[in-house]
């Protein structure tokens, strides 16, 4: 069904085989982001701690873009306009949303293609993998609507994921980051061709859904929780982990198909 020009950014959530499909959609204004699509993707992440059968999200955008951000009529306009508590309980709900992202135990595979700039870069940002078309063009544009770089985590995570140095130019410039230059810095993982971008993040999907779900939640959990640790508190706290993992039936699945000299097939328990 094709949608409207004027209609509003609407969420497509569809889930098959453990895999879940989350699309922004409104591609006449290349997927942006509304007050109402913030706090529905907040919700849905976090509701996702409560869904066994959903084991990887693959999130994108309709058309040939990925999202460009927070709608500069539904959302900028309305900000420009509001007190200071106001803006406060919008700052705060967007920080959420990554949060959200984060704590979800469901890995995140970002397919990103077209415009990927401001809410939308951080979106890509907050996902657990990310690939990308060579027609990618991701941007941190805060500073070029005359806000700070420090938007919904990007100066805790971004420095981590493609540098210090890096992160800061594309904080205070705001330019594009060239899908080579995000591939070749380590914010994609790999960059494929635009008519086989989603076909390749179904078959990652499919790989994670195929694995130990359990053990793939408690990876996620320990790559969010270690940023906070010292070596020897890492240390420990990985060792807690794998016992906890080694509990799991699907650990001794892996065992049991060693010994049998087969393919394991996890079960998720």
């Amino acid at each position: 069904m094709t949608q409207e020009p004027d209609a509003p950014t609407r969420l497509e959530w569809n889930q098959s085989d453990g895999v879940v499909h989350v699309r922004l959609v409104r591609p006449a204004r290349k997927n942006p982001l509304t007050f109402e699509v913030y706090a529905e993707l907040r919700d849905r992440f976090r509701a996702l701690a409560y869904e066994p059968s959903a084991k990887v999200v693959v999130l994108s955008g309709a058309g040939d873009n990925f999202c460009s951000g927070g709608d500069v009529h539904d959302i900028i306009g309305p900000l420009v306009a509001m007190d200071m508590v106001g803006l406060m309980n919008f700052t705060r709900m967007t920080g959420d949303l990554v949060k959200a992202m984060r704590a979800c135990p469901q890995p995140i595979i970002a397919a990103v293609d077209g415009v990927c700039a401001g809410a939308g870069a951080i979106l890509a940002m907050a996902s657990d993998l990310r690939i990308a078309t060579p027609e990618a063009k991701t941007a941190f544009l805060f500073n070029r609507v005359g806000l700070a770089g420090c938007d919904m985590g990007a100066c805790a995570i971004l420095p981590r994921i493609i540098g210090q140095g890096r992160a800061a130019e594309l904080l205070y410039f705001g330019r594009n980051m060239t899908a080579e230059e995000g591939e070749r810095w380590g914010f994609f993982n790999r960059l494929v061709a635009r008519d086989a971008l989603m076909a390749e993040a179904e078959a990652m999907a499919k790989r994670i859904a195929s694995g130990p779900t359990f053990a793939n939640g408690m990876t996620k959990n320990q790559l969010n929780q270690e940023w906070n640790m010292s070596v020897d508190q890492a240390i420990e706290a990985e060792a807690q982990a794998q016992a906890i993992c080694m509990r799991t039936k699907d650990f001794e699945r892996a065992y049991r198909a060693f010994v049998d000299k087969r393919q394991p097939v996890f079960e998720g328990d």
